[in-house]
């Protein structure tokens, strides 16, 4: 099985304090990871360095998907996110264009060129989280769930092999919660490595995976 995430002694810093040290871990494929603790305990900030947003500050290892983050330069960025799908609290999808437009604009971004190629990748994502028959409706017009369900669809776009999940079910009902956690928990099986923060003790117990505990400046790994 091939290593994901390497860290060894790594150091996270924001905004010249310390937020996390001697952090060291790794990933394999096909993994479920919760990462757990308080507001504050350094879990976005360890996320953000995965895919370049925040520099490790030092580092006996810092790889993430064959990536040395310690000498990766700005123009390599796109290249390290393109393999990796994020899923935000937030959304973040582009308001003013349905669905379809969203997730047509990544693969445009991504360097995609063929429109029949393109049309027929969307409407497969789409169908994967269930959302085939709402393409062509505006994010406004969509529920926090089916919302999300988008995002997951975007993620899954160009194929990663680790998807990073920051509080996904943060703004839902818990029936919406767990459907996304359904869709999340059979990504995991189907091979590709989810890490989820999230502060809902309650889905690493249905949805078994590993524990990183968030506390004191440091990462316990539980298994």
């Amino acid at each position: 099985m091939s290593v994901l995430i390497d860290y060894k002694g790594v150091e996270i810093h924001q905004a010249d304090q310390i937020v996390l040290h001697d952090v060291t871990l790794n990933v394999e494929g096909g993994e479920m990871i919760y990462l757990l603790g308080k507001v504050g305990s350094g879990k976005s900030s360890f996320m953000k360095t995965l895919y370049g947003a925040l520099p490790v500050a030092s580092a006996q290892e810092a790889n993430v998907l064959g990536f040395d983050l310690m000498h990766i330069r700005r123009g390599q960025l796109p290249y390290l996110r393109r393999r990796m799908g994020i899923i935000f609290q937030d959304y973040k999808l582009l308001t003013d264009r349905s669905v379809e437009e969203n997730l047509l604009f990544v693969l445009r971004a991504t360097g995609w060129k063929d429109k029949h190629l393109m049309a027929a990748h969307v409407n497969e994502v789409l169908q994967q989280v269930g959302m085939e028959t709402k393409a062509y409706k505006r994010p406004y017009e969509l529920s926090g769930g089916e919302q999300q369900r988008v995002v997951i669809a975007r993620a899954l776009l160009n194929s990663p092999e680790l998807i990073l999940a920051d509080e996904p079910t943060g703004n839902l009902d818990a029936e919406t919660g767990k459907e996304i956690m359904d869709l999340l928990y059979a990504i995991s099986q189907a091979g590709i490595t989810v890490l989820m923060s999230t502060h809902n003790l309650q889905w690493p117990e249905q949805y078994p995976g590993k524990k990183w505990l968030f506390e004191n400046g440091l990462i316990k790994v539980e298994s």
